[in-house]
């Protein structure tokens, strides 16, 4: 079977597990609604399976001791489905950890993210928290903060051994990741355009004032293209971004030619001390460039069954606290970033986190990641059409047809005001923990 037939299976497969999931959790939700006991129980989705969760956890279990309350972790990657699922089924959770603020600005505008109140709001920080628009049933339309970053990632990053490889060699690719397969080539045309054409047109192609098809889209595409082999390329559709098989994770792990990875810095997990991150603008425009502007993500709590608890749990999250916290049940290589700086834990960081960390802080202008902040349908359309482009990286003509599909249903988003969002970039938070 080819490498974009191995993909089309696992979507297949993965859409029937996120039904049954959704299913599972929703059980879940049904059952904590009915517990007792001396406090409220409250309900958390979030984005973290596995040994991922377990210092999330752990800052849950210190938050409860603080509150008197339990809290109920859900964990599943299938974020949207999930909560798709619970909000039709009426029984939403309390709160939930999201990473996609397209996804946001459209709860938002449906109602079911409830808008921030006044001693909650001062943690929605830029470029992670823009405020939203919302008109209601009535006519009036208000602009509020919807979400709270309470984590936060770099990417604009490329993995190396050291020293890094800087000359021209293989790329370590992996698309491959359930049914939102082609993420990392979407972080590599963002990253491409941010680095090569700079802040402003970047948010404009982002927030759907410039053509995917002009000039500047289309350079990053074709940039792209020149890095890659066929080979290589033809490989990335079937491979993991991540899981390189027998308990084993990590592109660089491989054991294969390639030598550098472009992947945002949750990869640190994976690597030992010989494996740090460099700067974008090293490999794009040469050994003595400064980068000045990244990419950068994060996950946002939002709260979708209003209650006082559920604003306090919020204010707990993004607490300097918990943060510290969540940095001390964290392994080093796993030491979350937050918006406004690091914070100090009981075991130093990794080589890895430290220089993360130091790009972040040293950043002159950072951007919220491109495709997250689309609108959903815009974004599953980008991710296809990366897919669709690796089958044929060096075929101008089909590259010119997925630009004009990207630019009609760019035009329709923008018909339906989905665009919402005018704002990814900004300074790098000056400020503390909120709370």
């Amino acid at each position: 079977m080819s490498g974009s037939g191995n993909v089309v299976v696992r979507t297949v497969v993965g859409v029937v597990l996120r039904v049954v999931l959704a299913g599972c959790l929703l059980a879940v939700s049904a059952v904590v609604s009915g517990c007792g006991g001396g406090g409220r129980t409250l309900v958390v989705l979030g984005p973290w399976t596995g040994g991922e969760e377990k210092p999330f956890l752990k800052v849950l279990d210190a938050v409860g001791e603080r509150t008197g309350h339990r809290y109920v972790y859900q964990g599943t990657r299938s974020l949207r489905e999930t909560l798709v699922a619970q909000l039709q089924a009426g029984a939403p959770p309390d709160v939930a950890v999201l990473n996609n603020l397209g996804d946001l600005v459209e709860y938002a505008r449906d109602g079911a993210a409830r808008p921030l109140p006044e001693g909650v709001a001062g943690s929605a920080v830029k470029p992670w928290a823009p405020r939203v628009q919302v008109t209601d049933g009535s006519g009036t339309t208000r602009e509020n903060a919807y979400w709270v970053p309470v984590r936060i990632d770099l990417k604009s990053l490329v993995w190396s051994r050291s020293p890094p490889v800087t000359s021209p060699s293989s790329w370590c690719l992996g698309m491959a990741s359930e049914a939102t397969s082609g993420w990392p080539g979407t972080d590599w045309i963002e990253d491409l355009l941010l680095q090569r054409r700079g802040a402003q047109v970047y948010q404009d192609w982002a927030t759907g004032r410039l053509a995917w098809s002009g000039p500047e889209v289309r350079g990053a595409w074709q940039e792209w293209a020149d890095l890659l082999t066929p080979e290589s390329a033809a490989d990335a559709l079937s491979t993991s971004f991540e899981d390189i098989g027998g308990g084993r994770y990590g592109l660089l792990n491989r054991g294969t030619a390639c030598a550098r990875e472009h992947q945002g810095s949750f990869i640190r997990r994976h690597y030992g001390n010989e494996v740090l991150p460099y700067p974008t603008a090293l490999f794009v425009h040469g050994r003595a460039a400064r980068q000045t502007a990244f990419e950068v993500s994060g996950d946002m709590a939002a709260v979708f069954k209003e209650s006082d608890d559920a604003w306090r749990l919020v204010r707990e999250l993004t607490s300097e606290e918990a943060r510290r916290d969540w940095v001390a049940a964290a392994r080093p290589q796993e030491q979350p970033l937050f918006p406004g700086g690091s914070i100090a834990g009981t075991r130093p960081p990794t080589p890895g986190t430290r220089t993360v960390q130091a790009l972040l802080d040293g950043a002159d202008r950072i951007c919220f990641d491109a495709s997250d902040a689309m609108p959903p349908t815009l974004r599953d359309a980008f991710s296809r059409a990366v897919l669709e482009f690796l089958a044929a990286p060096h075929d101008s003509a089909n590259l010119t047809r997925l630009l004009k599909q990207l630019d009609k249903e760019s035009e329709f988003q923008r018909e339906d005001g989905a665009f919402q969002l005018d704002d990814l970039c900004d300074r790098p938070h000056a400020g503390g923990a909120g709370g």
